[in-house]
């Protein structure tokens, strides 16, 4: 930490240069000292006299030894006698290690009183200044930086503001700024850090008004342009953040960043088949862009387009760099077509973090699928060794293979026991509330999921799976109406909300309106349990013909599907 040796060996060799030599070169050096005059003499401090380099010598051991407020004295006292910045650096850098504020503001005042040019002892001022919120200092330091640094002045500000982030000062440090503005109206660079102090304090409009005041000085900075690309997108203005990014990316088509920023936005708002194109001409433009190779090789995941995907991915797993994780996707397109066996090997391929236990898990849940519980069992222990981090999740996989084998009881019993152990953690929660059903325990189900809704009455599952329950256990249909309204509001196109929801109609009455919701459902998404249910309602229409063709294909796939098999047993064999 103290290289006080280094510090003391210079300025010995300093004073060693300064003493008059013995011989015929004293006597020269005698007469000039003397030409030099008396004022001159007295104001020369940079010589060491004995009881400096004894403060000096003493603060050494007192470092060696960890007595790091006896060193600290030492520096300081030493600082003020003589006029070497580096007696006040080292001060400064004991007291910041000490967390001792005050004698830091002190030390730092000694250094910059030696050498008022020093850039770090500027910043650690102006540092200071911003956590004690002393206004005048802070614009005084930082406008010093800025006409020191002019370029490295945005990233000076920033790790200043990075060091005062959990002290909730940034309104402060936006005033601040605004002085800083006053004083150089033309630097783009302090609109945009204020523009991320105003997102900071959730003031998007301001951040807005911000952005555009330095993009009018800097019209083509990337930076500030996808800052404001990211504030629409965040705010939830998607179509907003598209067209800014499409016009910058039309302005300034050699930008990738703009570009990349563009497709990512594309694909928060499900436009696929665009962020495709925008990946395909940054392929274009450099082959060698591997980022985009994988991120287009996940788009392609996302359009059903494998056979794309899996040669991207072919090229990609031969690069060290890029192996784990597309050995991931290799195995997740090997496990959409059945291939149980190459999944798996692709799956243990991954061995570099985070997916190396996403890969496993996936590994885990394909041999549950396959009903080799006592390999899936086996390798979830090997995991539990290797992640004792992961408890939860651990938990959770385990009550998922004991689902699969039907042995709900002792899911419900874990589950309940790990609730007690770590506390009702929202996952937990939910997925006893699931085993709940099974067993037959819907007061636990429903305080259980309640519970969720309790902390976060906008979570989109627990809504489904209460006003579910409700509509499928009980008759209490129009409380079921009204979590099933609110969870379809949040996520109106997801497919297992739309399938609650027209089952939901089905029991009111409304077959028709019931077709609607459940055909969309299923052709988002070909579940069972979504089949059943439009099998059932095309039959009660009368389309009886489209139900059994619609029920044959989806048994040839699930045989042993309790849905299915349910519907078969009440509807079609009853005659209905």
């Amino acid at each position: 930490m103290f290289r006080f040796f280094t510090v003391i060996t210079l300025v010995l060799l300093s004073s060693c240069a300064s003493s008059p030599e013995k011989g015929a070169d004293a006597t020269v050096l005698s007469t000039k000292t003397a030409e030099k005059g008396k004022g001159q003499a007295d104001t020369d401090k940079t010589s060491i006299d004995p009881d400096v380099m004894f403060m000096l010598l003493t603060a050494e051991i007192a470092g060696q030894r960890g007595q790091y407020d006896v060193a600290l004295e030492g520096y300081m006292e030493a600082a003020k006698r003589v006029k070497d910045p580096r007696f006040a650096e080292r001060a400064a850098m004991i007291a910041i290690y000490a967390k001792d504020s005050a004698k830091t503001d002190e030390a730092v005042s000694l250094w910059l009183r030696d050498d008022p040019a020093n850039l770090s002892a500027r910043k650690i001022a102006a540092l200071s200044a911003l956590k004690n919120e002393d206004k005048q200092a802070a614009v005084e330091h930082l406008s010093v930086l800025m006409k020191a640094d002019p370029a490295g002045f945005e990233k000076t500000v920033m790790e200043l503001i990075a060091a005062i982030q959990k002290e909730n000062k940034s309104a402060f440090a936006y005033d601040v700024l605004d002085e800083l503005a006053l004083q150089s109206p033309r630097r783009a660079d302090v609109y945009f850090v204020q523009a991320l102090l105003a997102a900071q304090m959730k003031n998007e409009r301001l951040a807005e008004t911000k952005l555009q005041q330095a993009l009018k000085i800097q019209p083509e900075w990337d930076k500030a342009i996808i800052f404001q690309a990211q504030l629409s997108a965040y705010s939830g203005d998607v179509v907003k953040a598209k067209t800014l990014l499409k016009n910058a990316a039309a302005k300034y088509p050699e930008n990738e960043k703009i570009k990349k920023l563009l497709a990512q936005v594309l694909i928060k708002s499900e436009d696929y088949e665009a962020a495709g194109e925008v990946y395909r001409s940054l392929i274009a433009a450099n082959p060698n862009d591997n980022d985009s190779q994988f991120a287009y090789g996940l788009v392609n995941l996302q359009l059903d387009r494998d056979e794309k995907a899996e040669e991207i991915f072919d090229k990609l797993v031969e690069m060290p760099e890029w192996r784990s994780q597309s050995s991931f996707y290799l195995g997740k397109i090997e496990e959409k077509r059945g291939n149980k066996e190459k999944a798996l090997a692709w799956f243990d391929k991954v061995t570099d973090a985070p997916l190396a236990l996403e890969a496993s898990l996936s590994a885990i849940s394909l041999l549950a699928k396959d009903k080799q519980f006592d390999e899936a069992a086996s390798r979830l222990e090997v995991l539990r060794t290797r992640y004792p981090d992961q408890k939860q999740r651990m938990i959770l996989m385990q009550a998922d293979l004991y689902n699969q084998q039907k042995r709900y009881q002792q899911a419900f019993d874990l589950l309940t026991k790990a609730l007690n152990d770590l506390g009702e953690d929202k996952e937990l929660l939910y997925t006893r509330a699931l085993m709940a059903e099974r067993i037959g325990r819907l007061d636990i189900l429903e305080a259980d999921l309640r519970k969720i809704l309790a902390k976060n009455p906008d979570n989109p599952e627990a809504l489904n799976a209460l006003g579910y329950s409700l509509l499928d256990k009980t008759h209490r249909y129009i409380e079921a109406e009204r979590y099933l309204k609110h969870a379809l509001e949040l996520q109106p196109n997801e497919a297992v909300i739309m399938d609650s929801y027209g089952w939901l109609q089905f029991k009111l009455g409304y077959p028709q309106k019931a077709l609607d919701y459940l055909q969309r459902a299923y052709d988002k998404r070909q579940e069972h349990e979504i089949a059943a249910h439009l099998v059932e309602v095309l039959w009660v229409l009368g389309r009886k013909d489209e139900a059994r063709a619609l029920f044959d294909k989806a048994i040839k796939i699930a045989p042993d599907d309790e849905y299915l098999l349910d519907v078969q047993r009440r509807v079609l064999r009853g005659g209905l």
